[in-house]
């Protein structure tokens, strides 16, 4: 019993870093596919959470997905919605998790939400403001509702993977997240100015 009891609680840790991931592509979809697991009870909110299962809640957050998904079809917009999206997937992914996490002190709590749910949404949405970035710069942002429409489809993925198979999807999740981490922390170096050599007298 008390081990499939830390069976659940790893499940539902690795849930909430899916979700967390996912909401590094989009921020709200995730929230309101949580909302909705709590509400039919695929997933277990914690009791200070049950906030999000409210259908006054749930419809507000629906009405903000699907303009977060078209704002991202328009021109300047979807630029402008990154620099946005950016606090707000981190924000988004530390509440995430925090609802997830078995009850503790709440240091604890949201230190580990922080690390794990926004740390995780924002390595993330890093990723797609530079994929972004490149788009616009090479294609003149023509390019950039493919970018937008992959984004919004990894999303969905990554949301029914973390419904369907947490624990697994999320070791997946956690790969990628190290190795974007590398991949951002490498193209930072190498945008590092490097040092002149002193001129030869």
């Amino acid at each position: 019993m008390e081990n499939l009891s830390d069976l659940t609680v790893l499940s539902a840790i690795m849930a909430g870093i899916c979700l967390s991931a996912a909401a590094g592509l989009r921020v709200f979809l995730p929230i309101l596919a949580l909302g909705l697991a709590g509400r039919f009870e695929i997933l277990e909110l914690s009791d200070q959470f049950a906030w999000m299962t409210s259908e006054p809640v749930l419809a507000i957050v629906a009405i903000a997905a699907l303009l977060e998904v078209g704002g991202y079809y328009i021109p300047v917009v979807d630029n402008l919605l990154d620099i946005l999206a950016t606090p707000a997937a981190i924000g988004g992914g530390t509440v995430i998790v925090s609802s997830l996490l078995p009850e503790m002190n709440a240091v604890s709590q949201w230190g580990a939400a922080a690390l794990l749910g926004g740390g995780t949404a924002g390595v993330v949405q890093g990723s797609t403001v530079m994929a972004r970035g490149v788009s616009t710069s090479s294609s003149g942002g023509l390019a950039n509702p493919l970018v937008s429409t992959g984004e919004t489809a990894g999303s969905i993925f990554t949301i029914l993977m973390a419904l369907i198979v947490p624990v697994l999807f999320g070791l997946v999740v956690l790969i990628v997240v190290a190795w974007l981490i590398f991949r951002l922390v490498r193209a930072l170096l190498r945008r590092r100015p490097r040092e002149q050599p002193p001129p030869v007298v």
